[in-house]
């Protein structure tokens, strides 16, 4: 269920080259302040991957809500509710 709702998340990202600073930087808007950059696209991706990661594990340790991708929800249900 995570990977899948990772990898709807990262279907959703969006990319750009940057010359100025002659970075690919990379967003996924449904999350606020997530992004990654590098200096190559593949690297963004990873990097935009591993920092959505965190951001999801981290959201799910602290009962801290997530947007619901594609109707995948990641919310956690207190047991006593189930």
């Amino acid at each position: 269920m995570i990977s899948d709702y990772l990898n709807a998340a990262m279907h959703l990202a969006k990319y750009e080259f940057l010359p100025n600073d002659k970075l690919y930087y990379g967003e996924i808007d449904e999350f606020k302040g997530l992004y990654a950059s590098a200096t190559n696209l593949e690297l963004c991706r990873d990097e935009l991957m591993s920092t959505l990661e965190d951001w999801v594990l981290f959201s799910i340790h602290k009962n801290l809500p997530l947007p619901i991708i594609n109707n995948l929800n990641l919310q956690i249900k207190d047991l006593a509710d189930a």
